[in-house]
């Protein structure tokens, strides 16, 4: 069984590069309501409503780690094989940006449960679309994501 692991600053400065802060709610591409740096859920578990105030940086990054705990957990159950610490931030980042209910599904994870990491980097690529459009955020965050999975 491999040893728990924890997100590093990296993987929060992949999440917060990509995801940005934006203080009021807003409907991200796939249309669900957000806040923060990426956040569709407050600490308490509700969810975030457009009618929402607006939230300061620091309450920005006080939720990015609250919510960010759930991922980790999911990296941490779904994979079973040893992970470096950069193919687990690209986990996790991954995870946080498409949900645990998609890294648990994927192909993605079947592969690397396999221990085929290299073909399972490939797999990062096929995940680019939100609303059925690809979108080149999407493709940038994919390749660094792999990129950082494929890092010694």
């Amino acid at each position: 069984m491999p040893i728990k692991m924890k997100a590093s600053n990296s993987c929060i400065e992949l999440i917060k590069q990509f995801e940005g802060f934006k203080s009021k709610p807003y409907l991200c591409p796939a249309k669900v309501p957000t806040i923060g740096y990426g956040s569709t859920y407050y600490a308490d578990g509700t969810k975030v409503k457009l009618t929402d105030p607006a939230i300061t940086e620091e309450q920005g990054k006080e939720l990015l780690f609250n919510t960010l705990k759930q991922y980790v957990d999911a990296v941490n159950k779904y994979v079973n094989v040893e992970l470096t610490q950069n193919q687990f931030d690209a986990l996790v980042d991954f995870a946080y940006n498409a949900g645990t209910g998609a890294l648990q599904k994927s192909t993605l994870l079947k592969i690397l449960n396999e221990n085929k990491i290299d073909e399972a980097s490939l797999e990062f690529g096929k995940w680019v679309k939100a609303g059925g459009k690809v979108l080149k955020g999407l493709v940038n965050r994919r390749e660094k994501e792999k990129a950082l999975f494929l890092k010694k």
